[in-house]
């Protein structure tokens, strides 16, 4: 089984400094099949390109590619995922790097043809905790789509991070790979999973996978202020309803809506609401895109939540 590990970056030298040779410790004692890097960096004004095409000259298996200017998260990853060989595309986030051993307990998974995706769990480093991560949990209150950390006990998820995850390219690419109306970042993992269990495909949690989140030290905490997180947050998750939702679904949404905007407003949420009106902006593109991922739908809304309750 061939397999690629895809890194989006963006003016993450010091992170690449520390974490590449650790990927590439996994990466040389892979010996089930060919094994690579491709790098895609968003148009960093740091020195991160100089320190890859160093890196390049002693390890022949990385391939670097550029943006020409700054995508966001969703189309650097399908460039990365396009110009990859591998068999199973590993995902990895600059400010993640992966335990020893990570690679097989995730690859033993992918004997089943149906499975889409593997999950990691994440230490994930905030502030002075870590916290598990990796398994993701959710269901449908009051028109929205309400996700949350699961327990690390089990294997079933909701979704497979796209900081952490292994994914089947020729499903990726049956399914469009990541949504870019998500862009720059937030949702488009969770977008990709759901409309894989909708499709039909399976997704899973390994445990025994294991890798460190450098939360803190990641490209969106560094580069965006907390409200303009906020806002992209919730833009996306009107473009995931609306997207996605069954019509039965759709309809709860827009009669909740007025509910919802209403306790916003009383909360000063402006994010909110300046999220709404960013994603009804983009409403004509978000229809077109939602018609034609919904014709590959043979689960509704209730059939996939239901395993999670």
């Amino acid at each position: 089984m061939n397999i690629s590990i895809v890194i989006p970056n963006y003016n993450g030298e010091q992170l690449l400094k520390n974490n590449l040779p650790k990927i590439y410790d996994e990466i040389v004692a892979y010996t089930l099949g060919k094994a690579g890097v491709v790098v895609v960096d968003d148009y960093s004004s740091d020195k991160s390109v100089d320190f890859l095409e160093e890196f390049a000259k002693q390890h022949a298996s990385l391939k670097i590619l550029r943006n020409e200017k700054n995508l966001g998260f969703a189309p650097t990853v399908n460039r990365g995922v396009k110009a990859s060989d591998g068999d199973i595309v590993i995902l990895l986030n600059t400010d993640v790097y992966p335990e020893k051993g990570f690679l097989k307990p995730l690859l033993e998974n992918f004997s089943d043809e149906k499975l889409f995706a593997v999950g990691c769990l994440d230490k994930s480093i905030e502030g002075d905790k870590t916290v598990f991560r990796g398994r993701g949990l959710g269901e449908w209150k009051k028109g929205f789509l309400v996700h949350r950390r699961g327990e690390v006990d089990k294997t079933n998820t909701l979704w497979v991070g796209g900081g952490s995850g292994a994914f089947k390219k020729t499903i990726w690419e049956k399914l469009g790979g990541f949504n870019e109306l998500y862009a720059p970042f937030y949702w488009e993992d969770i977008d990709l999973s759901y409309r894989a269990l909708k499709s039909g495909y399976k997704i899973m949690f390994e445990p025994k996978s294991i890798v460190i989140h450098e939360h803190e030290k990641g490209a969106i905490k560094s580069g965006y202020s907390p409200s303009k997180i906020k806002t992209i947050a919730y833009r996306n998750q009107f473009i995931f309803v609306w997207e996605n939702a069954d019509l039965g679904t759709l309809i709860f949404h827009i009669l909740w809506l007025p509910v919802c905007m209403l306790r916003f407003l009383m909360l000063f949420e402006w994010a909110f609401f300046l999220g709404f009106f960013e994603a009804l902006i983009l409403l004509p593109k978000i229809l077109k895109s939602g018609l034609r991922t919904q014709r590959k739908f043979v689960l509704s809304d209730k059939e996939v939540i239901e395993k999670f309750k």
